[in-house]
């Protein structure tokens, strides 16, 4: 990141260290107006000294100016370039990035560590600017006061020394604090997704009662974090005050013995109170590159999780057979296959094989889907999954998708999925559908699929929300809409199994039977029971 933007870092170290100096100067400048000028009543010299002292404020205070601006520009830089990569890296892992880590760390890592981060790149500037700083003034208090430099250089190690333990608790502290964070964020994007159905299920207590309890561990190890970070803060503004102290108290005996003029006198305290600031700046640079490490580790081990391997070998030619060996489970082009089972999470299971989301030994065609190229197989195999999401747009433009919208394919879409009392093409669609009903919701992502007119298309439940009558007119609308594609629809609802061209009956993950939805009923009892209970659930 440094070195993609140093530029910028080499910016702000020119425009800070140009600042430092100003001020490391203006001491300076004003011992020769005392004593040049002032002791020696020389009203002429003491004029001239006063302009140059003048002239260097005024440069000090537009050199002020550049610093700030260079190093803001240089922190927001460093937190966009971050929140890009992250983004980027979010976009190549697609609908794998779910799997891999959860939505409140990718929330924490957007939000919180992509701007600590940023602020850590203070080092790179006004730290740098802080360190030549240092190194002036030492060489003017040298030219000054040998005894004095010496208590200077000696001095700012030991303040380092005196810090150093308590930013390892920081860290140590604040990394312990961002795994905390990054939980709670998860807890709350989850009950945030599911507080529809909390409303109609009830549960919202228990689970408020739970976040209250995380939220309250997380308020109570951010006070044990305020606790280090206050140290560090007090240290930051306390101990340069007690090292100019020190250095005045010397300069002062100096100056009673007659080993320092006056004007040298102040040039000193001058030097001593400007070094104030850039010793500060060195220890909050410190703790900011503290909370930047823990910041950074969560970041990097985001960018580092693998995405899918987008090149392979070249699909099949045409539509070709989909087939899952762990489960049994085949789907052949241009049919409508079913998928029930008591567990709907093994029938997500075989259709995340199918779909080549994560490890898979499915092949099509007789090639592993695996070793298939991903674009061509993200071209040619959709998966509709049950909690996708939807973007803030008008309908015509969610069914769309990626592509323009073409009003004849969305309204062919729309009624196929039975979602035209959503409202019209141009009726607004908020994010995550937040204005409309579960059913509606579960439609218009139907509707989007179909859209997409895949030559397979594989569905998690895509009538669970709707009530019979609608379940029914999507069974007769689906088959007719998908006639010669492929169609694989995990599913229980009775509606979808008769429509089935094969129904395969899953138990434990595995095919135990496989036909037709009336030759399942009358040959396979576990099957006819599964119906039966999911028959009996919808009338009631």
């Amino acid at each position: 990141m440094a070195w993609e933007l140093k530029g910028r870092v080499l910016l702000g170290a020119m425009f800070g260290s140009l600042w430092f100096a100003s001020l490391a100067f203006t001491p300076f400048l004003i011992s020769q107006a005392i004593d040049r000028g002032l002791t020696p009543k020389q009203p002429a010299t003491l004029i001239a000294w006063t302009a140059v002292v003048l002239v260097v404020g005024a440069l000090s205070a537009g050199l002020g100016i550049m610093r700030h601006r260079s190093m803001t520009k240089l922190r927001l830089a460093a937190a966009l370039e971050t929140a890009d990569a992250v983004m980027a890296h979010a976009t190549r892992l697609g609908a794998a990035l779910p799997r891999r880590v959860t939505s409140g760390e990718v929330v924490t890592i957007g939000i919180a560590d992509v701007w600590t981060i940023g602020r850590a790149m203070n080092v790179g500037g006004v730290g740098v600017a802080s360190l030549l700083a240092y190194a002036v003034v030492a060489v003017l208090l040298f030219r000054t006061s040998p005894l004095l430099a010496v208590v200077v250089l000696a001095g700012v190690p030991v303040l380092a020394l005196s810090v150093g333990p308590l930013l390892t608790r920081v860290q140590a502290a604040g990394q312990r604090y961002r795994k905390r964070q990054g939980a709670l964020a998860a807890q709350l994007v989850d009950v945030l997704s599911g507080l529809r159905i909390l409303n109609g299920l009830g549960g919202k207590e228990g689970h408020l009662q739970r976040y209250q309890q995380n939220s309250a561990g997380l308020r109570d190890l951010g006070y044990r974090v305020g606790r280090a970070s206050s140290w560090v803060g007090a240290l930051g503004e306390g101990l340069p005050g007690v090292f100019l102290a020190v250095v005045v108290w010397l300069a002062a005996r100096q100056a009673a013995a007659g080993e320092l003029t006056a004007g040298e006198l102040i040039a000193v305290y001058g030097y001593t109170a400007m070094l104030v600031i850039p010793v500060s700046v060195m220890i909050f640079c410190g703790f900011d590159v503290t909370r930047g490490l823990v910041a950074a580790r969560h970041v990097v081990a985001f960018l580092s999780l693998p995405p899918e391997e987008t090149a392979g070998e070249a699909a099949p030619v045409g539509p070709a057979t989909l087939h899952d060996p762990v489960s049994g489970v085949s789907a052949e082009p241009g049919r409508l296959t079913a998928l029930a089972g008591a567990r709907p999470a093994d029938a997500a299971a075989v259709l995340e094989r199918l779909g080549r989301y994560g490890p898979t030994e499915a092949t099509w065609g007789g090639v592993r889907l695996d070793s298939i190229a991903r674009d061509e197989v993200r071209a040619r195999i959709l998966v509709a999954e049950h909690e996708a999401d939807l973007f803030a747009d008008p309908l015509r433009d969610v069914v769309a998708g990626r592509g323009a919208p073409q009003d004849e394919r969305v309204h062919a879409a729309v009624e196929a999925a039975v979602a035209h009392d959503v409202g019209a093409p141009d009726h607004p669609v908020e994010w995550a559908g937040r204005n409309l009903s579960g059913g509606q919701r579960q439609r218009v992502r139907l509707a989007r699929a179909l859209y997409q007119q895949p030559e397979m298309l594989l569905a998690a439940e895509p009538t669970s929300a709707v009530d019979a009558h609608t379940e029914a007119a999507i069974a007769a609308r689906l088959k007719t809409a998908r006639a010669g594609s492929g169609t694989v629809v995990a599913t229980t609802s009775p509606a979808l199994l008769d429509r089935a061209d094969v129904v395969h009956y899953l138990v434990d993950g595995r095919v135990a039977a496989s036909g037709t939805h009336r030759e399942l009923l009358s040959a396979v009892p576990g099957y006819e029971r599964l119906v039966a209970r999911v028959f009996g659930e919808d009338e009631a």
